[in-house]
């Protein structure tokens, strides 16, 4: 059975201030975290009590302001950052979209740069060998893959990118913002795949600031605030308190 549990989790971390001759600034109100300051080290809590449950066929919507957590929970999500506090645990293979380059080199190829996200992402090389060809023909990058990455554009460096994480039908797919993929037929092509996911019992988990997608892709939503939880609960509730005119 696949599902997330989040228990009253929090992630707290330290910045050290460099020394300065300047006058201190005053305080101002932050749209990030809870930051707490002594002498020149500061404690930033980026998450502080979430806690959540999401399970099969569930597709997760972040939401709330830059800088409420919405990107470090995904991360926290896919094991990036260890949790200060608290517990997370989930159950089903996962795989994530937070940087289209991510496990990417410039130098190599397309079809290098397949084997070499692969590896990132822990698959055997068989798994990786026996999903190239799929991978490439969803791609519709043709003789590009064969090409150095560094001479990709952004969408097709996105095409690749959501290929490849998708491939292997993984059972939690986590993405910062929807891919900028390009044309609207690849665009189809992805969004059905995300659907075939999730009616396959899995889970996504979507963060993003676009508002008519999320209502499109979610039944459920998670709206986070200085990294505390505003709401949890139905998309469709959501959606009538906060578009209402």
């Amino acid at each position: 059975m696949v599902f997330i549990h989040a228990d009253n989790v929090r992630l707290s971390y330290t910045v050290r201030q460099k020394l300065s001759l300047a006058w201190p600034r005053r305080r101002l109100e932050a749209t990030g975290g809870r930051i707490v300051s002594k002498g020149r080290h500061h404690t930033v809590t980026a998450l502080d009590g979430i806690s959540f449950d999401i399970a099969a066929g569930d597709r997760l919507g972040l939401v709330g302001s830059n800088g409420s957590g919405k990107t470090t929970l995904l991360k926290v999500l896919y094991g990036i950052f260890e949790p200060t506090a608290g517990r997370i645990e989930t159950h089903g293979r996962a795989d994530a979209l937070f940087n289209i380059s991510l496990g990417f080199r410039k130098e190599a190829t397309g079809r290098r740069n397949i084997v070499l996200r692969g590896l990132v992402n822990g698959w055997t090389p068989d798994e990786i060998e026996s999903r190239m060809d799929a991978i490439i023909d969803f791609s519709e990058l043709g003789e590009f893959i064969d090409l150095p990455f560094k001479a990709y554009s952004q969408g097709m460096s996105a095409r690749l990118a959501f290929s490849v994480a998708t491939s292997l039908e993984p059972e939690i797919l986590l993405m910062d913002e929807w891919i900028g993929a390009g044309d609207a037929s690849f665009q189809e092509k992805a969004k059905k795949r995300m659907a075939a996911i999730a009616e396959k019992a899995g889970i996504i988990v979507l963060a993003s600031h676009n508002t008519s997608l999320l209502q499109r892709t979610c039944n459920k939503i998670l709206e986070l605030e200085k990294g505390r939880v505003k709401y949890f609960g139905d998309a469709e509730e959501w959606f009538a308190k906060n578009t209402e005119a």
